[in-house]
């Protein structure tokens, strides 16, 4: 179908979101036979010097991936990325078992999947239906003072996506953990994007929690600088007409508009599409 404004509006941010084209100049990264990322070949030429790894016209391999860690902080040291003391598993799939672990601020140099869980905070009312929405602190390294999720994080290691909704929904928004826990699990999502930080392969775990009227979140940390509850019709025109939302969020916030059939027939459809044509 033809693309019209309202379409393009929300598709642009699907399409922003998988603008990664791969092999391009990425090398597979393997640990041992499995596959699990891409790696530029300035980062070849930087992993080359350590025994453990073999490179070659076919990719790099590791084959002891418990030295990974060690390796990944010494080209941290080197300035290759930013070391953000926060270790994530590493796996070949989003349900695949645990490889290695490998400090999160080198996950996008090395093309490796990431997993993270973002929560709908909807607020059923007489008048409509309403999401609360955060602001990102003016300090976050990445898109600082975008709009956010009620929660939303990355899981990091050994813990399990529910538990990482439990724990970050404490954090960044007091959320009591009785509260957290009734979150539906509604599906996922999944992108490989181009971002100034590296290659981002993720899968979002996405999921509906229906806040009590009489709950207010508030920042329980400094991630997250204020909540607003808004309707959800601006919601979707903030997705559709602005940037202001975190880049994929905006994915996210799109699944629900859908899934509450506020877009619907023919658009409906091709926005569907777009999101299910995403891979990790």
């Amino acid at each position: 179908m033809a693309e019209n404004a309202t379409l393009s509006g929300f598709l642009r941010h699907i399409r922003d979101c998988q603008n990664a084209r791969l092999p391009g100049e990425r090398l597979p990264f393997r640990l041992g036979e499995a596959q699990v990322g891409w790696v530029r070949p300035a980062l070849v030429a930087a992993l080359a010097v350590f025994p453990p790894v073999r490179s070659g016209a076919d990719g790099v391999r590791l084959d002891a991936p418990e030295d990974l860690p060690d390796i990944a902080q010494t080209l941290s040291e080197a300035g290759h990325y930013r070391w953000r003391n926060e270790a994530f598993d590493v796996r070949a799939k989003p349900d695949g078992p645990v490889l290695a672990r490998i400090d999160r601020g080198a996950i996008p140099s090395f093309g490796i999947l990431s997993v993270g869980v973002h929560a709908n905070g909807l607020v059923r009312r007489p008048d409509g239906l309403h999401l609360w929405i955060g602001r990102r602190a003016a300090h976050k390294a990445l898109d600082p003072n975008k709009l956010d999720h009620i929660v939303a994080g990355g899981v990091p290691a050994g813990l399990s996506p529910e538990q990482t909704l439990e724990k970050e929904g404490g954090e960044e928004a007091a959320v009591p953990p009785a509260l957290i826990r009734q979150a539906r699990r509604v599906g996922w999502i999944g992108y490989a994007m181009e971002r100034p930080e590296g290659l981002r392969r993720d899968c979002l775990i996405c999921y509906d929690l229906d806040v009590p009227e009489g709950f207010v979140p508030h920042p329980n940390d400094d991630e997250v600088a204020a909540f607003e509850l808004w309707p959800i019709r601006r919601v979707l025109e903030a997705v559709r007409d602005t940037d202001e939302f975190k880049f994929n969020v905006n994915l996210v916030l799109i699944d629900l508009f859908l899934r509450e059939g506020l877009i619907a027939g023919p658009e409906g459809a091709a926005l569907r599409a777009a999101l299910e044509q995403g891979s990790v």
